[in-house]
């Protein structure tokens, strides 16, 4: 069974102990098929950790390279990877209403919002995602997953989520002859096109209060992918910039072609090609948060180090509630306001040999998104003193008498950076 099932291996029949029957329904679902004296695997099934509680269960998908098939075929459905575990890590621990899976694959996020408390419509443009989709909710002992057939939005078309997660057909892929149209990744669209449609179509699909979790990639500067968004709360976060060369390498190994054939040569000219009549020179990839109840929120940052995976979806839903509470405070309310520095920043300071005073002083961020920001002598007195006993404005003026500036020009040069590190959790509202 493990042969068979998980490394993908073709098997003697009589080795499984099924009888004919067992074999006969496992074949009519599309499990395997029988050649001869053998059996040979059409799906894989694996092993996975469901939930936030960590709860045992099982992912059927595709054959991949990891059980010998390559290249893949053009309809393959995924199994949970690197995109689907960080999209995972991006979801409410908890939540309730409507959720949806929006290009549902395998239908990993599905079963993620459904362990979540949340009603899900899963919906994707591959009827074998689907299928293999149902098969993992039934395989899972899940109920309360819906599954739609069709492109995007048009499925859902006149409703509305407390909750949006999708880790849609993102690749940038050149429209040109002998490139395949992997459904999983291909979204066929020219360019960043689909990505753009997504994150436009999430303000007309999420509930009073809903918020949104998407995975892509673009073309160019991040600020696009917010200008793409209206109406609705943005925050982009770039992990990764890739030059031309290095994308169409990554997604032409990621459809199982390997470099020195000359099948990846075309492949690798065919979209070299396509870049450089579009003008790309660069291609940026990481996630897009939305919320439909703070609409002021518009936000692009690069996050290009390592994130711990655990605390992620925690430390976003905390920024866009300090987000959000802090759009209804003004400067003499923060001011009153005492804050506390979060358990996880550090601080380091860099001194030139022979000087008494640094040259750099950082704040470092332990959990969250890993930050490491620069400060000045003065903010970093104000967070040194953060301890929840004085307000920020007692603290700002004492650092002003210190440094023999005025407090009212310490105010205001200090209360926007104070803001902005009570939303990146270097700081905490008392």
């Amino acid at each position: 069974m493990a042969r068979l099932l998980f490394f993908g291996d073709r098997v003697p029949r009589g080795a499984l102990g099924w009888d004919a029957a067992t074999l006969r329904a496992a074949e009519e679902l599309g499990i395997l098929r029988a050649v001869g004296e053998e059996v040979v695997p059409e799906l894989v099934l694996r092993p996975q950790t469901l939930g936030p509680a960590g709860v045992d269960g099982w992912i059927v998908s595709d054959r991949d390279e990891m059980a010998g098939v390559s290249p893949l075929r053009a309809d393959h459905v995924l199994g949970v990877g690197g995109a689907g575990r960080t999209l995972t890590s991006l979801l409410p621990r908890a939540g309730s209403g409507l959720a949806l899976d929006l290009g549902c694959g395998c239908g990993i996020i599905a079963l993620e919002l459904r362990l979540r408390g949340y009603r899900v419509v899963a919906t994707d443009v591959s009827e074998r995602a689907l299928r293999i989709t149902a098969v993992n909710v039934a395989l899972n002992g899940l109920d309360g997953v819906e599954t739609r057939h069709g492109s995007l939005y048009d499925p859902v078309a006149d409703e509305r989520f407390a909750l949006i997660a999708s880790n849609p057909p993102f690749v940038v892929t050149p429209r040109r002859a002998g490139v395949t149209r992997y459904e999983y990744r291909d979204g066929g669209r020219s360019g960043d096109a689909l990505m753009a449609e997504v994150v436009a179509g999430l303000a007309g699909h999420l509930a009073p209060g809903g918020q949104a979790r998407v995975l892509g990639n673009w073309e160019g500067a991040a600020d696009r992918v917010a200008g793409w968004a209206s109406g609705v709360g943005t925050w982009v976060v770039e992990r990764e910039r890739m030059d031309p060369a290095a994308y169409a390498h990554l997604w032409i190994r990621d459809g199982g072609t390997l470099p020195g054939s000359a099948e990846y040569d075309d492949l690798l000219a065919a979209w070299l090609d396509d870049f450089e009549d579009r003008g790309v020179s660069e291609l940026g990839m990481g996630w897009v948060i939305v919320t439909a109840s703070d609409p002021a929120l518009r936000r692009v940052e690069a996050v290009g180090q390592q994130v711990g995976s655990e605390w992620l979806g925690a430390h976003v839903a905390a920024a866009l509630a300090v987000h959000e509470g802090l759009e209804r405070m003004d400067d003499v309310a923060l001011a009153a306001s005492a804050c506390r520095v979060a358990p996880d920043v550090t601080e380091a300071r860099h001194h030139v040999p022979g000087e008494e005073a640094p040259s750099v002083i950082e704040l470092r961020q332990g959990g969250g998104l890993g930050r490491t920001v620069a400060v000045d002598p003065a903010l970093a007195a104000v967070v040194g003193a953060c301890d929840g006993d004085l307000p920020l404005g007692a603290l700002i003026d004492a650092v002003a008498d210190l440094l023999e500036v005025g407090a009212a020009e310490l105010r205001a040069d200090i209360l926007p950076r104070v803001r902005e590190l009570l939303f990146c959790g270097f700081l905490t509202l008392d």
